[in-house]
């Protein structure tokens, strides 16, 4: 048996520890968001997330995620989705699943990317070639996420407080 955490839950399943994870997903699991698409890693409508990076599910063997933590599109819960629709992406939607984890990693990593950065990341194929569209909705959906709190200010000092500089003689 071979155990890894799916979407939040432990799950095991009895495979060859050399099948390509996209198939114990798809025919074992249920788990049909994932695409098949060239089967060789190169177009990315297989793509999930393993341990939060995003990963070819078609090149991965299912005994490489013994232990490990697997996100698939069933489980994503994140801005870009949203993002996704304000800025029409779709348009055929069979690249979408591998599209949309591939930018939520991104997204997580990066709030703010260049759209430099975001071509370099966003290496998954759009035969229909919605990638202006992608772009604008992996900033919109950036945008929209939270930001972390900054840091606290300095307490001011009260008049009757020893300055930094006497502290540092203390």
């Amino acid at each position: 048996m071979i155990e890894f955490t799916l979407n939040g839950k432990l799950t095991s399943v009895d495979a060859e520890p050399d099948t390509p994870l996209l198939w114990v997903l798809r025919e074992q699991l249920g788990m049909t968001g994932t695409k098949f698409g060239c089967g060789i890693g190169q177009c990315g409508a297989c793509t999930v997330q393993f341990n939060g990076i995003p990963m070819r599910s078609c090149l991965l063997p299912v005994g490489g995620v013994i232990g490990q933590t697997i996100q698939t599109i069933e489980a994503l819960d994140h801005p870009v989705q949203a993002a996704w629709i304000a800025e029409q992406v779709p348009q055929c939607g069979y690249c979408q699943s591998g599209q949309l984890m591939a930018a939520a990693a991104l997204l997580d990593k990066n709030p703010e990317p260049e759209d430099a950065e975001i071509d370099a990341w966003m290496t998954n194929i759009c035969r229909c070639a919605t990638y202006p569209r992608i772009r604008a909705a992996i900033r919109r959906a950036g945008a929209a996420m939270p930001k972390p709190e900054p840091p606290p200010d300095e307490p001011e000092e009260s008049a009757d407080a020893p300055s930094a500089e006497e502290r540092s003689t203390l």
